[in-house]
């Protein structure tokens, strides 16, 4: 194998992150935390997860730097996202786009992203912040890092 390939597969970054975010209930709770759910029986409620499953997964994403606990009440806390959470955002939603593009519900899509700068229904996608257009798989190419 090359060194830059023998680079790429000891260092992929892509493995790395689903190490950290690629079990499905990981997603659905940092989906739920972009949204506004923080408290643990709203998780339980709004994704009908088992309450087990649920408290390991808190417990791994406050362990990962992804949530952090916060008391609201004597005895309670909440979960908010922390900046490393909050930085998944874009993945979320462009794995929400897809869903909605390939693998739709019949209804239409659940939920729509409002753009509150604009009002529009947002858009979302990949772009250059050098230049402003679109990245798309035909659009780059890669290299070895640093």
């Amino acid at each position: 194998m090359t060194d830059s390939l023998d680079r790429r597969f000891r260092g992929e970054s892509v493995g790395r992150a689903l190490d950290v975010v690629g079990e499905r209930w990981t997603l659905l709770i940092l989906r739920e935390a972009f949204f506004g759910v923080r408290r643990y029986g709203q998780f339980v409620r709004n994704l009908n997860i088992p309450r087990p499953t649920l408290s390991a997964r808190l417990k791994s994403l406050v362990e990962l730097g992804l949530l952090h606990r916060v008391p609201y009440a004597e005895d309670r806390e909440e979960y908010r996202l922390t900046p490393a959470g909050l930085e998944l955002f874009p993945a979320i939603v462009i794995l929400m786009k897809w869903g909605d593009r390939y693998v739709p519900d019949p209804d239409g899509p659940p939920i729509v992203l409002e753009h509150t700068v604009c009002g529009q229904v947002g858009d979302a996608y990949l772009a250059c912040r050098c230049c402003g257009e679109e990245i798309t798989a035909h659009t780059v190419s890669a290299r070895s890092g640093p």
